[in-house]
């Protein structure tokens, strides 16, 4: 075989890649923006503003979750991690307020648009709320607010079924700040090598440190 035969072959053998590289990528749909629009703000000077903003918002409407940038802005500063925590727990409280009385005040003008468009909150899932409630409603807005139940949904529902406003608070203190110092504790003591593992296993974390947590009241209740 002559040595421009090989090089042809080559050639040929490589140009399926470039071909496929010619073709235009799959826009990322809406929900992929939003989580990289969050992100995109701790690489800004208003990362903790951002911050507070998100977690004010995600307790009555919007849809990420701000751990997402609370790990983005302490991986990139250990050492303020805890202060991260804190801005988080802060502002969510704050939020999960704010939902309460859009649920006490305001539901039946805007219950439709929340329906519509906040994923999450729907009239089944407000009905399970409800039932919750009626069972023991601290114990269901400390799960929500610590575990990846839409947090939201709870504290929205507890103003429509007027859950006292202290228990509401109580529970989210609890529920919240436990969640974001969490990620802090993990992050500064662990490193920022743990990024990639809170990023894929954080609900199930979440998830099996509440169970833990309810086993050792129960325990406490029933055994002592």
């Amino acid at each position: 075989m002559h040595r421009h035969d090989v090089s042809e072959q080559v050639q040929s053998a490589q140009s399926p890649p470039e071909a496929d590289s010619d073709r235009p990528r799959k826009r990322p749909g809406p929900m992929k923006r939003l989580y990289r629009w969050v992100l995109h703000w701790a690489e800004t000077p208003y990362g903790t503003p951002a911050l507070f903003g998100l977690a004010f918002a995600e307790s009555s409407f919007f849809p990420i979750p701000p751990d997402v940038l609370q790990i983005a802005l302490s991986v990139s500063k250990p050492r303020r991690s805890f202060y991260y925590a804190l801005v988080s727990g802060v502002g969510s409280v704050l939020g999960g307020i704010a939902g309460w009385v859009i649920g006490f005040a305001f539901w039946s003008a805007v219950s439709g648009f929340f329906y519509n468009y906040v994923p999450g909150c729907t009239p089944e899932n407000f009905q399970r709320v409800q039932t919750l409630y009626e069972q023991n409603a601290f114990w269901a807005i400390l799960g929500a607010a610590f575990t990846p139940i839409p947090y939201k949904v709870f504290t929205i529902a507890a103003g429509v079924f007027s859950i006292a406003l202290p228990v509401l608070i109580t529970a989210s203190f609890l529920g919240r700040f436990g969640r974001f110092f969490l990620v802090a504790s993990a992050i500064y003591f662990l490193g920022p090598g743990i990024q990639r593992l809170l990023d894929r296993y954080f609900e199930w974390v979440t998830l099996a440190l509440f169970v833990l947590l309810v086993g050792g009241f129960l325990a406490i209740k029933y055994l002592l």
